[in-house]
């Protein structure tokens, strides 16, 4: 049987989360979706498209879609759901799980590669986060878990825009930009998404493809084509972050964000031995702080593409396709993190170069 899609949505509360899932179910799609949600809040999928609102864990609605709220833990209902599919019972196409406001998708993503039976059942296709433009500053400031949420994102929303300044939007996309450069970001209202933002985005499917902001980028050009260093920026009008104009001494500005990012570029290959030693020392230290992670390489032995990606502790590689006959070799790698000692990273990948 097919792997089914799973994508976790995650954001603060009131970020919108719930009117995305509302069109995302009520849509005329035609797929079947069973969304789990880790807690019923204030704001519950409405009633009006469920058919009954019964003590049962799983709730058919009119449209054929089912709703779960999780009793146990992510990973019993995970399998329920999937030999429930097995055995013909249930009818769906895909799984959508909805965090909590405050909760840390790590291990719900990790939920997927850790066990056996959700790994033989299940596809986890991405994590989308939604941000609301007009808290997103506090919250960020205040909550590590919002920061976390933009960390794992393989894509973001933001949300709720219209209620803020075309500025605030400009320096909250700049910020979200330095905690995750790899996940797209665009502004959305009301939840009207395109379906093909949401699905089959592929996020932790090991492709050849790396998104990383070309600004991003752009901005380390000076750097020798290692890392960005987020202090270059002097405080001047370029940098109008809304977390600068608090009062009080008591907030975080913008570069002192706990979740960062940085990449790392070298044409020069990698020793595979030196490299998956270095790699598993770095997991085995700092898995709990390192997010994600992924990259494309350029290893010495093979004529392939080497793509790698992890979250926190689990990491996976696989030969990617054939580098192009014209195509520079370059080794792309990005690391999401808290706190993460961007030197003490640099510096080892660069002693794994042959």
């Amino acid at each position: 049987m097919a792997l089914i899609p799973a994508t976790i949505l995650t954001g603060f509360l009131g970020s919108g989360k719930t009117t995305l899932l509302k069109r995302v179910l009520s849509e005329a799609h035609g797929q079947k979706i069973a969304v789990i949600e880790n807690e019923f809040g204030e704001e519950n999928i409405d009633n009006d498209i469920l058919v009954a609102d019964t003590n049962e864990q799983i709730i058919q609605m009119s449209n054929g879609c089912i709703c779960c709220t999780i009793r146990e833990d992510l990973r019993s209902t995970l399998a329920d759901l999937a030999a429930k599919k097995r055995a013909g019972t249930l009818v769906f196409d895909r799984v959508v799980i909805e965090t909590t406001g405050l909760a840390d998708p790590g291990p719900v993503a990790q939920t997927f590669f850790m066990d056996d039976e959700v790994a033989e059942a299940y596809l986890l296709d991405s994590i989308v986060t939604l941000v609301d433009a007009k808290h997103a500053a506090q919250q960020l400031n205040d909550r590590q878990e919002a920061r976390r949420q933009i960390g794992f994102a393989d894509q973001i929303f933001i949300s709720k825009s219209d209620l803020v300044t075309p500025a605030d939007v400009d320096a909250l996309i700049h910020r979200v930009k330095h905690m995750n450069p790899r996940a797209p970001h665009r502004t959305v209202h009301f939840g009207e998404v395109a379906l093909s933002e949401v699905f089959d985005l592929r996020g932790f499917n090991l492709n050849a493809k790396l998104e990383i902001d070309p600004d991003f980028l752009n901005a380390d050009a000076h750097d020798h084509g290692h890392a960005h260093d987020h202090h270059d920026h002097a405080h001047g009008e370029h940098c109008d972050h809304p977390s600068h104009q608090h009062e009080g001494a008591g907030h975080h500005h913008h570069h002192d964000d706990d979740v960062k990012s940085f990449v790392f570029r070298s044409k020069r290959a990698f020793d595979p031995a030196k490299l998956e030693d270095f790699l598993g020392a770095i997991v085995n230290i700092y898995g709990p702080r390192m997010l994600r992670y992924k990259g494309v390489l350029h290893m010495k032995g093979t004529d392939r593409k080497v793509i790698f990606q992890g979250v926190h502790q689990l990491m996976g590689s696989d030969l990617g396709p054939a580098w192009g006959a014209s195509e520079e070799r370059m080794s792309k790698m990005v690391f999401i993190g808290i706190e993460l000692p961007r030197d003490i990273l640099l510096q080892g990948l660069e002693q794994c170069l042959t």
